[in-house]
């Protein structure tokens, strides 16, 4: 009973996805005639202006499709999108501070000692299958000139590797790395929670299975789907794709909490024993999944949730930045500050405001536990978008030339205002180690393919380096990719020292053999 409300709940948010294996059969005319008054009285009757001139399938999936969505609570977000509130002049601004030096922590400056510390709480957290991976793979390579999701994506390394296979052999290295420092006679697993959208799931289960799961077990690669919400014309109006289907888009990366829940991927973990939880998003080819380091930072604090960061680089990066707003952990986007506050520095010279974002987070299982209690709480966001619809008065279909709508979209850190202070802690991090987002296509000036690449390869030379190797280059061809297998990082290259490696180059073997 309690798990029917719930998903009643969510459903008045978001979409779940139909039973892609049932047959078609039109509604009953009861159904039907109570489904065309509730979207009426809403004023959004429009959605059925075809409805008596489609076929059996055709009536039953725009049938299902509306019965998921509740033209209420749409009407609802939309009037608060397109009539947002304005301040009023006696207002107070926010509050905007630094994060307080208590929930801090930087890798820049952290002692080795510390450092070891953690890593080896990480992984001994790991070797007790106490760790789960949530990857964030919504989106498509649109951008990239791709119409696959943005993990099957080649950024152009020697070994030709998507990032999805990349992120793959990092679960599969860390285990083995958890395995060592626990001399366990079992393999750890890592379980690796894949969020796809509508259009991504397929093509992603297939890239999957034809990889064979990258050398994981498929039990342990559970890949499941975040919702979707209508998509709104500047009227407030539920726009229509087509004449039996209703134009949807994905909810945002803060989708994932509803999606969590409908998709059984949390009970899936309650059932694991799964206590630590690590989510990033799929386009950061540096990303070090399931980071034991971090696992044992964030755990040995205790909180509810942690988020890694990098270094702004100067004062006019357009980045979000982790903050203290009115007492509460938030993101502030570059806009929210002003030019004083963007250039402030701090007692040591650096920037007072420096924790760019990059979507990397940490969160007890615990908390994830009690997401029905402020899941449906999360703000919606606009994006103005140009979308292509159906007239439901003509019956033609419109590609407008410009914005004729929104989409409405939740942001992951959206839920980090709903914790105290003393339940969030920040960790900074290497931008050259773990960060290098893949956003932009060729010829942009930086995010694209070719600066991934570059920066994996630079740092398979400075690990190489640190090894005690000789890394020489060939004309303008400079790096080394170090397989995943090999080390995850930087870890386990002594046996390479006092070698010489002519760059570009890729290790793959631990024989040491380059090919």
């Amino acid at each position: 009973m309690a798990a029917n409300m719930m998903n009643t709940l969510l459903e008045k948010l978001h979409l779940t996805s139909p039973d892609r294996g049932a047959p078609a059969q039109a509604p009953s005319e009861e159904d039907l005639k109570e489904l065309r008054q509730k979207y009426e009285k809403a004023n959004q009757g429009h959605v059925f202006a075809f409805y008596d001139s489609l076929d059996v399938q055709g009536k039953a999936s725009l049938f299902d499709q509306l019965s998921s969505i509740d033209p209420d609570r749409i009407n609802i977000l939309a009037d608060k999108a397109l009539h947002p509130p304005k301040p009023s002049a006696d207002e107070e601004q926010p509050s905007i501070e630094p994060l307080p030096s208590s929930a801090t922590a930087s890798l820049l400056d952290a002692s080795q000692d510390q450092q070891d510390e953690w890593y080896k709480a990480g992984l001994g957290h790991i070797a007790n299958n106490k760790v789960a991976v949530v990857l964030m793979a919504g989106g498509q390579g649109t951008r990239l000139g791709s119409s696959d999701p943005k993990g099957c994506f080649d950024i152009g390394l020697p070994s030709h590797k998507s990032l999805f296979q990349m992120q793959a052999e990092r679960i599969w290295k860390v285990q083995q790395l958890a395995k060592h420092h626990a001399s366990s006679s079992t393999d750890p697993v890592v379980p690796w929670y894949v969020m796809t959208s509508g259009p991504t799931r397929g093509p992603t289960e297939k890239f999957f299975q034809e990889h064979k799961y990258f050398g994981l077990a498929k039990e342990n690669v559970i890949i499941f789907e975040q919702g979707v919400l209508p998509c709104i014309s500047n009227e407030g109006k539920i726009l229509m794709e087509s004449k039996s289907r209703v134009a949807v888009a994905p909810d945002g990366n803060g989708g994932i909490y509803q999606a969590l829940m409908l998709s059984e991927a949390r009970s899936d973990m309650r059932k694991r024993g799964i206590e630590h939880v690590h989510a990033y998003c799929v386009d950061n080819c540096l990303v070090k999944v399931a980071d034991p380091v971090f696992i044992g930072f964030s755990s040995s604090k205790d909180v509810d949730i942690a988020t890694k960061v990098v270094r702004k680089r100067a004062a006019n990066e357009s980045v979000g930045l982790i903050v203290q707003k009115n007492g509460k952990p938030d993101v502030v986007e570059y806009s929210e500050i002003d030019q004083s506050m963007a250039e402030a520095t701090d007692g040591t010279g650096l920037l007072k405001f420096r924790a760019a974002n990059i979507v990397n987070h940490y969160y007890s299982f615990r908390f994830l536990e009690t997401m029905e209690e402020w899941a449906y709480k999360l703000p919606h966001h606009v994006a103005k978008k140009k979308i292509p619809y159906m007239d439901t008065e003509s019956g033609e279909s419109v590609k407008p030339d410009k914005p004729n709508g929104i989409k409405l979209e939740q942001f992951v850190f959206d839920v980090f205002p709903f914790i105290s202070m003393d339940k969030f802690a920040c960790l900074e991090v290497e931008r050259k180690e773990e960060f290098s987002p893949l956003k932009n296509g060729k010829g942009s000036s930086e995010d694209n393919a070719e600066t991934s690449k570059r920066d994996i390869m630079d740092q398979g030379a400075r690990w190489l380096r640190a090894a005690g190797a000789f890394v020489v280059s060939e004309g303008d061809s400079a790096g080394v990719e170090i397989s995943p297998f090999i080390s995850y990082g930087g870890e386990g290259l002594e046996y390479l020292k006092g070698r010489e490696i002519k760059a570009p180059a890729v290790i793959e073997r631990a024989e040491g053999n380059e090919e």
